[in-house]
């Protein structure tokens, strides 16, 4: 379903829409705060669950907004495959609960915002244009983590994810890029994606220097992928 709006007519530069949701029902009120505004081309993915990437990818859009599905892991590595794909796309969560630990995952993932459910429609388009435009920033406190977080010590220090974490254990490990993709069934490109922001979080500047500091401080955990022993 496509909804293209006047904007061009007026002089504006009209940028491709795609929003990703499971509800027939978010769709149709996000559409209808943006018809009047005449700045997007509305691109509408109904089944948000099933949607791929690739898929969005090759609708070439310049926006993504995306339903936090129940804050579905899926829509999270949604969110890194669509920026490993194509790093320009803004990608803005729309979400019921502004939960400080989801949105460390949400961001790490690479979103560009978040934005409330509780927007009024009307409001939406200024909202996602002034995001994309980079005018507003979430600001929120970071919720400490217990004793007997998902996380280890050392992990919290250094602010990995838990897909980061899994994913320098199999690199400290031994397995290749391939290996972790088939252990952690996502693309190849995901995975350096996540390495990438591995490297980036622990100073380092290679796989090498990511397995040494793993082994160092103890995060070699006992997860081995396909094929490696």
């Amino acid at each position: 379903m496509e909804h293209t709006y006047n904007g061009a007519s007026r002089g504006m530069a009209v940028k491709r829409l795609v929003v990703v949701a499971d509800n027939s029902l978010i769709v149709e009120a996000i559409s209808m705060g943006l018809r009047k505004s005449g700045e997007f081309s509305v691109h509408s993915l109904i089944d948000g669950r099933s949607a791929s990437a690739q898929k969005i990818v090759e609708v070439a859009p310049d926006v993504v907004l995306i339903d936090d599905m129940g804050q579905s892991p899926r829509m999270v590595e949604l969110i890194q495959e669509i920026k490993a794909a194509q790093d320009h796309i803004a990608v803005i969560v729309l979400t019921l609960t502004m939960d400080p630990d989801w949105l460390d995952d949400v961001f790490d993932a690479g979103a560009t915002g978040a934005i409330s459910k509780a927007t009024p429609p009307q409001a939406l388009t200024t909202l996602v244009r002034e995001t994309v435009n980079g005018h507003v920033a979430h600001v929120y406190k970071r919720a400490p983590r217990s004793r007997g977080s998902r996380l280890t010590a050392v992990a919290v220090d250094s602010t990995l994810t838990p897909r980061e974490l899994e994913v320098l254990r199999l690199v400290a490990s031994g397995a290749s890029n391939g290996e972790i993709a088939q252990a952690l069934w996502v693309t190849e490109q995901t995975v350096k994606f996540h390495l990438s922001n591995v490297y980036r979080k622990l100073d380092v500047g290679n796989r090498t220097e990511a397995s040494h500091y793993a082994h160092l401080n103890g995060l070699v955990g006992t997860l081995q992928p396909a094929g490696v022993s």
